[in-house]
């Protein structure tokens, strides 16, 4: 775990309703690993917050008073580029994901996602990947231009292996870095290589890239 080996994970929540702030903080409080270390109602009250606890991620609404999750999230990467966003909100259209995604966060998750998805969200973030949950993959790629209409290349191009489009595949179709461990049965070590490996020949840096370079290029097939 960095920064610090062994130490908890330090959470801040923002969110404009008080119900949602203390289920959140409630819910993340109970997670082994993981310590609130503040809530704030809105965006400009978060990056006052964060610039005094120094968070490791912020769960961030989006449409708030005074400085919305967009605006607080690029605020945040200035301010504070060490802290990672994963936003967490009722919206999951292309006009709420592209800006949010741009301004530097790291996950995106609706508020339908259940605590498992939650605390696998903030790990995953923390750990310096990116994390969409199913829905918000999914809109991203109704967003793009079809495949026949973009930009393609053949797959020997890529020099991807049979076993790294697999890997690709299910990257683009939502799977977590256990859940293809699990369908590959292999090792998360060994999932990690071909991940880095993927996004190396692809040019991408995170998921949320490896998702468009899978739909431009036709590699996303639905797995069975």
């Amino acid at each position: 775990m960095s920064p610090g080996e062994g130490r908890p994970i330090r959470v801040l929540i923002v969110d404009d309703q008080r119900i949602v702030r203390d289920g959140l903080e409630m819910l993340v409080g109970l997670i082994d690993g993981l310590e609130v270390v503040g809530v704030a109602s809105d965006g400009r009250v978060a990056v006052e917050r964060a610039l005094v606890e120094h968070p490791d991620v912020v769960l961030m609404d989006l449409r708030m008073p005074n400085l919305d999750g967009i605006q607080a999230t690029a605020m945040l990467g200035v301010e504070l580029p060490d802290a990672r966003v994963v936003i967490l909100t009722t919206y999951a259209d292309d006009a709420s994901i592209i800006p949010a995604l741009k301004a530097g966060a790291r996950g995106y998750l609706t508020k339908d996602a259940g605590a498992e998805e939650i605390e696998r969200a903030i790990r995953n973030v923390h750990a310096g990947a990116t994390h969409l949950d199913a829905d918000v993959q999914r809109q991203m790629l109704a967003a793009l231009p079809s495949p026949a209409t973009a930009a393609t290349g053949p797959v020997d191009d890529f020099g991807l292996t049979a076993r790294e489009l697999e890997v690709l595949g299910l990257i683009a179709n939502g799977y977590s870095n256990v859940e293809i461990a699990e369908r590959l049965v292999v090792s998360m070590a060994t999932v990690k290589t071909h991940v880095n490996r993927v996004f190396a020949k692809a040019g991408v840096r995170d998921r949320a890239q490896a998702v468009v370079f899978a739909h431009r290029n036709g590699l996303d097939a639905p797995v069975d």
